[in-house]
């Protein structure tokens, strides 16, 4: 059976102006399950056009307002967790256990963080003793384009469009087109929660066709942006023009810095994780892996011991560790990077194959979980991010080689850091080029902290306080008595 997904525009589901669809396949089947629309520049027209006109009453309503709609909202997916993650995994590959105890339960944090957030937000005050009182003012921006990719398909929707609405913003949202269907349902739960019309607008379709007429088109003030750098790129020369607020979090190249004294145990079992984790499709697991030379056979032993155990297959299995990848065209790209290290002089360590599951995922796209050693730090696959279950390894002698090797790449993402040592910590945590340190840990986040990358992992940072800025302009007001 055929989905028909459609676009949200004004508080409706309707098809494109053109009526044309395109297929969504599953990437664990290889098989299509579903059609969007494809939409055009006056699909993006009438739901900017909407949101213009929700927002003279969305962006004055009472803070109070806009956290109920947004925490209902948070309800109405907590409610239908199963389903949400269910379409997730079909859309992505990646296994349902996966969507269902962290993808889809952190986008209902995000809308509750929000909701909560519009609550406590200030602004500065400066009383001049005598002589004036300064405050600022900070008023929502306008139409917000929030556009999100593939990997994380609500989880990152959410983290854009739950600040943009707590802030007062009316929003038309992009989603990938390769994973439209929890954007879909999240359009019927705003139904569900009487969001008024032309808050939220949801077109699909190509980033070259529906993405690129959201950023040019001159109503829509402020462009969010996660997915690839070359996307980044097109979209920064395409919003100067119009001088629109951006944010964009990029790609990423992420290191593992491991030294000898660290906890070897948890530090094996978070590597794991962090290496391969939605079958490496995360722009913040850590590709590249440096460990200290004194350690380096113990953890080169085990860790390719733990990575032969796990399972790749159906998503929808308990016992598969990764599932699918995204594309048969990614998975392509994957393989060709392993190639190309092996012409640089690389070694497989284990994996670098095809995986072909039995039954219904047999003509999924599906790659083992992969790790070499021996590739120069300059070669391609330790420079370029292949965003897949592939790691390389690379020992180190000293903290300067690590520091080196680490911040040898156009990226500055994440980095994560195993050591005991406090004064190491430190001492790297300021001098790395990275958005993020972890220390002694992956993937901890707080909310109220900013998110984002250097160099060419992105411009601005979301989350936390950082995004009601994004989303709103500063007005400084002046009185004297």
């Amino acid at each position: 059976m055929r989905h028909k997904i459609l676009n949200y525009i004004n508080g409706k589901l309707i098809p494109s102006g053109n009526n044309h669809f395109l297929d969504n396949i599953n990437p664990a089947t290889g098989t299509v399950y579903s059609r969007l629309p494809d939409s055009e520049a006056a699909d993006v027209a009438d739901a900017v056009a909407a949101a213009e006109k929700a927002f003279a009453e969305w962006s004055t309503c009472r803070a109070e307002v806009r956290a109920r709609y947004l925490n209902r909202i948070a309800d109405l997916i907590a409610q239908r967790l199963d389903d949400f993650a269910r379409a997730e995994t079909t859309d992505t590959g990646k296994p349902l256990q996966l969507s269902r105890t962290v993808d889809i339960p952190r986008a209902v944090r995000n809308f509750r963080f929000f909701a909560a957030g519009a609550l406590h937000f200030a602004s500065e005050s400066h009383w001049n003793a005598g002589t004036s009182f300064h405050f600022t003012l900070r008023q929502p921006v306008g139409v917000a384009g929030c556009i999100s990719p593939w990997n994380l398909p609500l989880y990152l929707l959410s983290w854009k469009i739950a600040p943009a609405l707590a802030a007062g913003c009316t929003v038309v949202a992009k989603p990938s087109e390769l994973t439209p269907m929890t954007a879909f349902l999240l359009a019927k739960v705003c139904m569900q929660a009487g969001l008024p019309k032309g808050v939220l607008n949801i077109v699909h379709g190509y980033g070259n066709k529906a993405g690129h007429a959201l950023c040019a088109h001159p109503g829509v003030k402020a462009i969010s942006f996660t997915g690839g750098t070359h996307t980044g790129k097109a979209i920064a020369q395409t919003t100067a023009a119009h001088f629109k607020k951006l944010s964009l979090e990029l790609g990423g190249k992420n290191p593992t810095i491991i030294f000898a004294d660290c906890d070897f145990d948890k530090m094996l079992d978070t590597t794991l994780r962090s290496s391969f984790s939605n079958q490496g499709q995360i722009c913040l697991c850590g590709s590249r892996i440096l460990i200290e030379e004194s350690l380096y056979p113990e953890f080169r032993k085990a860790f390719i011991e733990r990575v032969k155990k796990l399972k790749v297959g159906d998503p929808l299995s308990k016992s598969t560790d990764l599932g699918a990848v995204i594309s048969t065209t990614h998975l392509e790209k994957i393989m060709r990077y392993i190639t190309l290290a092996q012409h640089d002089g690389g070694t497989l360590l284990t994996g670098g194959r095809l995986v072909k599951p039995k039954g219904r995922c047999r003509n999924g796209y599906f790659a083992e979980p992969t790790v070499m050693e021996g590739v120069d730090p300059h070669c391609a696959i330790n420079q370029e991010e292949v965003f897949g279950p592939v790691v390389t390894l690379l020992p180190f002698k000293t903290e300067e080689e690590a520091l080196a090797v680490a911040n040898g790449t156009p990226y500055g993402l994440a980095a994560t850091l195993w050591t005991r040592n406090l004064s190491r910590a430190l001492r790297i945590a300021e001098q790395i080029q990275s958005g993020i340190v972890w220390i002694n840990c992956w993937m901890e986040r707080d909310l109220r902290t900013p998110f984002g990358g250097v160099k060419q992992s992105g411009v601005g940072r979301e989350g936390g306080w950082e995004a009601f800025r994004f989303f709103t302009e500063p007005k400084n007001v002046c009185i004297q008595p």
